[in-house]
């Protein structure tokens, strides 16, 4: 791993590589704790593969938003919807 300078405010540029590794974007929190003589860092915040499962904004679209009171069931077909209650 290759050396890194420290600014004049205490702030360091974490390699890409380590963010990628850790998933840490701009926003992510981390701590640091000082072992012996060594510092280690860690991602604070939700496992990395519960980040990834919620897709929640993260696709762009033109259409309006879908009203508060709107329900899906109302899409399907009222038969359909009755043959499938009988069974």
């Amino acid at each position: 791993m290759s050396a890194f300078s420290i600014t004049s405010k205490g702030q360091v540029t974490i390699p890409k590589e380590v963010r990628q590794r850790l998933g840490l974007r701009a926003g992510s929190k981390v701590r640091f704790r000082v072992v012996g003589d060594r510092a280690e860092i860690e991602r604070v915040g939700p496992p990395l593969a519960a980040a990834a499962q919620s897709a929640a904004g993260m696709l762009r679209h033109r259409a309006p938003p879908c009203p508060p009171d709107f329900d899906v069931a109302g899409l399907l077909d009222p038969a359909v919807v009755r043959r499938k209650r009988t069974r």
